[in-house]
């Protein structure tokens, strides 16, 4: 929108705002200039803040709610227990993100960055119910989580320094994969998410994706400035009006859903600290710090704020103090969305304030479960036609990093294909590992650890084992060769 200049009381005018980054108001025109605020530190009008939070609680609400629901089904819980824990899965991931985004002190990583129930954990959480019985399971998996929330919490100083390991080529290789490993999750959205739910699979579900996918398209192609950032939410809006006629929404949800539920701690029994169920998800919580570790380096380049080694450490510290209290409400291991991280680069909002919004609306949720039906009106499959482009935006911010980092070079080539594959088997091929122990198991099946871990492992191999004395030798131009500098005397 243009400047504009406004008439005040005494004959005179207030001079015009020019919109800062994102669109947000900056200083008034002809000021002396100032120390610019970065778009991730800008504070946003409350109706943007609102709507574009709304779209990040939107984009996740399916991932948060999703472990509670197959781990109560797998304890055997009643529905009303059931609706409590989707509850406190909802407060919790609220918690975590305003701690995310907000922080204090060396905790939070101050970044656009949403928290919620880490799914990684879903498995071996089931495991555990099978073998200590419906009475026991829950406070056995409280108290392994509360113990692996500490493992983050005091890892993280240490954790962090890996990232002299994630130059461009390893950032983009997982950046990218991210993104892959997450289309899967909205093709399933898209037949209707579950095979058991009505109507999985069929040709009104899959028509109902598509046409929310072309109405995000359409409304990003077609709608300017405010709106267009908003293109997404029109897309859920478009395709849940256009679920009813089909069959594929009701309010029934809305209808049986309290009003308001205080989140009751320990409700299903005080922790039970198991040796076996704390090693099996500890292991789980450094798969989740890998990834967090790699999401954070994905949104800082998005966001066009580095993730360096003291970021990565304070969000560190938030997901493991997220973690430990997340029980006391009855919640799960908290951890990165990466979806949301597409919400960013597909709307090109870098407000932490905007996602901290979407923090506050999920605690709201958690709080009042009727808001809670209210959002889960949106059918899956129209969650499938938005997560298509939500996760092929994730891809499509990888793919542009790796084009900046050195493909030129044969061993970043070998690099990337190598590390893709192994990322890719277990999406292609989900039981791939299931001979393998359960710990390897739990790395193995999550194609972001493992592709992660690869690209690692081969960047040490090409461009930290003898580097000095082959540049020494040969000379190198790869940027992602690390050079040794000579030390300050």
């Amino acid at each position: 929108m243009a400047p504009s200049t406004t008439g005040s009381n005494d004959g005179g005018s207030t001079p015009a705002r020019t919109p800062g980054p994102d669109g947000a108001p900056a200083r008034p025109a002809g000021t002396p200039p100032g120390p610019e605020v970065h778009p991730v530190d800008q504070l946003l009008p409350p109706v943007r803040l609102l709507t574009s939070g709304l779209q990040h609680v939107a984009a996740m609400y399916a991932g948060v709610v999703a472990p509670p629901l197959i781990v109560g089904a797998g304890v055997g819980l009643s529905p009303a227990e059931l609706a409590l824990l989707i509850s406190a899965s909802l407060f919790t991931a609220g918690l975590a993100t305003l701690l995310q985004t907000i922080g204090f002190w060396r905790i939070g990583a101050r970044l656009p960055f949403v928290n919620g129930v880490s799914f990684a954990g879903v498995a071996p959480m089931i495991a555990i119910a099978k073998e200590h019985g419906p009475k026991d399971a829950l406070p056995v998996i409280f108290g392994a989580v509360i113990v692996a929330g500490i493992l983050c919490l005091l890892a993280a100083p240490y954790f962090c320094k890996l990232i002299r390991f994630f130059p461009p080529v390893v950032q983009g290789t997982v950046i990218t994969l991210i993104g892959v490993s997450l289309l899967p999750v909205a093709v399933n959205w898209a037949r209707g998410g579950s095979p058991d739910a009505p109507g999985y699979g069929s040709t009104k579900a899959i028509g109902l994706a598509a046409l929310t996918l072309g109405a995000v398209v359409l409304g990003n192609r077609l709608l300017r400035g405010f709106w267009q950032q908003l293109s997404l939410l029109v897309g859920l809006a478009v395709g849940t009006l256009l679920a009813f006629p089909l069959g594929l929404a009701d309010f029934g949800a809305v209808h049986e859903a309290r009003v308001f539920a205080l989140p009751s701690p320990f409700h299903f029994g005080a922790p039970i600290f198991d040796a076996a169920a704390i090693a099996s998800l500890c292991i789980v919580m450094v798969v989740a710090m890998t990834e967090s570790t790699a999401d954070m380096l994905a949104l800082g380049r998005i966001v066009d704020r580095e993730a360096d080694e003291k970021t990565l450490a304070a969000g560190l510290r938030a997901d493991g103090l997220a973690t430990a209290v997340s029980p006391v409400f009855n919640g799960f291991a908290a951890s990165a969305f990466a979806q949301n991280i597409g919400l960013v680069a597909l709307t090109g909002i870098r407000s932490r304030f905007v996602v901290a919004t979407g923090g506050g609306l999920l605690v709201l949720l958690g709080l009042f479960p009727v808001l809670g039906a209210v959002v889960s009106l949106v059918p899956q499959p129209v969650l499938g036609g938005a997560g298509i482009v939500l996760f092929g935006t994730v891809a499509a911010s990888g793919i542009r990093t790796l084009a900046e980092a050195g493909l030129e070079s044969g061993a970043n080539t070998v690099l990337v294909s190598v590390s893709l594959g192994v990322g890719i088997v277990p999406i292609a091929a989900p039981t791939f590992y299931d001979a393998f122990p359960e710990a390897a198991r739990t790395l193995l099946h999550s194609g972001i650890s493992a592709g992660c871990v690869a690209a690692v492992l081969l960047n040490l191999l090409f461009h930290h084992l003898g580097t000095t004395r082959r540049a020494t030798a040969e000379g190198s131009s790869d940027p992602s060769v690390p050079t040794a500098t000579p030390s300050p005397s």
